[in-house]
């Protein structure tokens, strides 16, 4: 069977589906890339202009392209964000109103996992907030009168006829659909978006034509919506550094998006390409060898020989490169695997097959999207996006087998803050107000606890800049908790590894307090004596007052002279220019909230200094060179000291021309 309908225009689909479903409209649409903007855009216009009408979105990670604040932010953004995301680029039009709290009163959108910090200041969003586990999203849903379902997808032309992929969102749909169904409640009109763009994933991912009621597919579609690539700092490097030393080899995986995950994924491909540096580099951050023991015990030193199996719910870039350099290639196989291989007639003893990665959605680079694309043509079974809940639990007829591919498990995520006594924060703030969403992060803990030879790490910064300075991410205590202290694990910050699994809460306390910033430790020290959990002779060891950056610094200044840890280990969507307005702008930022900071840029643009190498082609690229204001020649002045306090001297530079920096001992 086919669709009931194809339509080639948005708009006259828009108004068939008003009409179609009537004046309230339900709809459920994918998290992240699996929205379509255009059609979302079309029924949220139509209701927008006629009060009468209703619409209630149940969606998730409504992707915009970053709006600048006004200043040296918007010089440097603007160009970039028309660059990178492309003049043809479609936002999501309830979600720029819902940022602006500007959205009518007749719709209202439930996201259970929000761009980090977007949507603070939103109070639609805030108040339409729902806080689930990512597993229990399509129960949820299936209670919800949903009467209609949107979706990416892409479109294959076979010899049985037209196939569907459900591509970058398999997650919530199938999962959704089937509760739906069994429950007896009506199925949702089903609405097939067809991206060109978009890679073809068949297996778990792929549905007959009839899964879908009607099929949109336009002569043209706005480019996919590909996320920036991060610089990474030595605080960032030295985390992940410590974390690659958990891994254990023939293991599985699972990791998140961010600079943190950016770094484990770089330190585990050092870990495996050159493995004497990564060891080297790993003594000169851990000399009393913290690390070293509990990779001995749990993790690894040695390079990948059966390599890594991938199970996470989100496929983002880190894969395609650990895949590259030969660490994630342990496969494993499921039924459908072994239907396909079958079929095929690449079946036999000796066969090797199955699937070294299994996802529920994908989002990244372009070059990540070229990737999987190139999987489904060269090595169709090495990719499994499957429905979440095969991914983020053990539960159901899989358990068994998912316990077998999941063996020796490492679960990455990171956290905001950590208690002493080894509670996380992750979604949230004290006040109520959601900065993300829980997600997945609950059950990845939970399954490393239930897995035997499973762990959750989770990842943090010592500390991060506040209004009033440097604050300590690790607090005593805090007034919102996304994973309870019951199911305290690994904790990774740049200062090191705690494993506070199994331990008393006094150990705990000392395991977190080693792997603070020095800063911090004597009042933390003093707080968890006050409330009687540290002992009142507790000494804090010497060697832990060497938890600072200058020493992070030092420890890794020579991999970092020789360029092996640089700003954009994966490339970089940013030119070479704007590579180096990007630390320039970062110092300036860092500095713009307290009245110590503001002084410190009076004084640098008083006295700037010498110049640096590239700072007129710096100054230009920001329409600065030739000011038409006092204002502008204010932001000039101020660029300069910036590019001077963080730039290299034209000297240094020159001494350094010709020679190799690309390689490690």
């Amino acid at each position: 069977m086919s669709p009931e309908q194809c339509f080639a225009d948005i708009d006259s689909c828009a108004h068939h589906i008003a009409e179609r479903l009537g004046a309230d409209l339900r709809v459920a649409a994918p998290l992240g890339l699996g929205k379509p903007h255009g059609l979302l855009n079309a029924l949220y216009q139509l209701t927008k202009a006629d009060t009468s009408r209703s619409l209630s979105l149940y969606t998730a990670l409504s992707l915009t392209r970053p709006r600048p604040a006004p200043g040296l932010e918007a010089r440097f953004l603007g160009p970039f964000v028309e660059r990178h995301f492309g003049a043809d680029a479609v936002d999501p039009d309830y979600a720029v109103d819902q940022a602006r709290n500007a959205l009518p009163s007749n719709v209202a959108v439930h996201e259970f996992y929000m761009q980090s910090g977007a949507l603070l200041h939103s109070g639609s969003a805030q108040r339409n907030y729902i806080s689930q586990n990512y597993t229990h999203v399509a129960r949820d849903l299936a209670v919800q009168d949903i009467n209609l379902l949107v979706q990416l997808v892409a479109r294959r032309e076979t010899q049985d006829g037209v196939r569907y992929s459900l591509s970058s969102n398999p997650d919530l749909t199938l999962d959704f659909i089937e509760q739906v169904v069994q429950s007896g409640k009506p199925r949702p009109l089903c609405v097939a978006v067809v991206h060109p763009d978009l890679p073809y994933v068949s297996g778990h991912a792929e549905v007959a034509r009839d899964y879908f009621d009607i099929e949109l597919r336009t002569e043209t579609s706005p480019p996919l919506f590909a996320v920036p690539r991060q610089p990474l700092d030595v605080v960032e490097y030295a985390l992940g550094m410590h974390a690659s030393a958990l891994v254990r080899d023939g293991g599985c995986l699972q990791i998140g998006i961010g600079a943190l995950s950016d770094a484990l994924v770089h330190a585990l491909r050092w870990r495996q390409q050159d493995n004497t540096q990564w060891r080297r580099a790993l003594v000169a951050l851990d000399p009393r060898g913290g690390t070293h023991a509990l990779a001995t015990r749990i993790g690894g030193l040695a390079p990948f020989r059966t390599g890594l199996y991938g199970a996470s719910e989100m496929v983002m870039d880190g894969f395609m490169h650990l895949q590259r350099a030969g660490v994630l290639k342990r496969r494993a196989w499921d039924n459908m695997a072994l239907e396909r291989a079958a079929a095929s007639g690449r079946l036999s003893p000796d066969t090797p097959g199955g699937h070294y990665l299994r996802g529920a959605f994908f989002l990244g680079s372009r070059d990540l999207y070229a990737w999987i694309a190139s999987i489904e043509r060269d090595d169709p079974d090495a990719l499994d996006m499957c429905r979440v809940s095969n991914v983020n639990h053990l539960y159901g007829d899989h358990q068994a087998l998912a316990c077998l591919q999941r063996r020796g498990a490492r679960f990455f995520n990171t956290c905001m803050m950590a208690s002493l006594m080894g509670s996380a924060v992750s979604d949230g703030l004290e006040n109520g107000e959601v900065v993300s969403g829980v997600g997945g992060q609950y059950n990845f803990v939970a399954m490393a606890h239930e897995l035997p030879d499973g762990r959750s790490v989770l990842l943090l910064r010592s500390t991060r800049q506040g209004s009033g300075g440097v604050e300590t991410n690790i607090r005593w205590n805090y007034g919102h908790t996304t994973i309870p202290r019951h199911l305290r694990d690994l904790f990774v910050t740049e200062y090191g590894v705690a494993d506070l699994r199994g331990k008393t809460d006094s150990e705990c306390i000392e395991a977190m307090l080693a792997i603070s910033d020095a800063r911090f430790i004597d009042a933390l020290c003093a707080e968890a004596k006050a409330h009687g959990k540290l002992s009142s002779d507790f000494q804090v060891p010497e060697r832990w007052r060497n938890n600072r950056p200058d020493y992070l610094r030092e420890a890794l200044s020579p991999w970092q002279s020789k360029g092996t840890l640089v700003p954009f280990p994966f490339g970089s969507d940013f030119t070479e220019v704007e590579q180096q307005l990007i630390p320039a702008l970062s110092w300036l930022k860092s500095r713009q909230s307290t009245w110590r900071g503001r002084f410190e840029i009076l004084s640098a643009a008083l006295k700037p200094g010498a110049p640096v190498a590239g700072e007129d082609e710096a100054v230009a690229r920001m329409e600065l060179d030739k000011p038409s204001s006092m204002g502008d020649r204010a932001w000039r002045l101020v660029l300069r000291a910036a590019l001077r306090r963080t730039g290299k001297p034209i000297e240094t530079v020159e001494a350094t021309r010709g020679t190799d920096t690309t390689r490690s001992e």
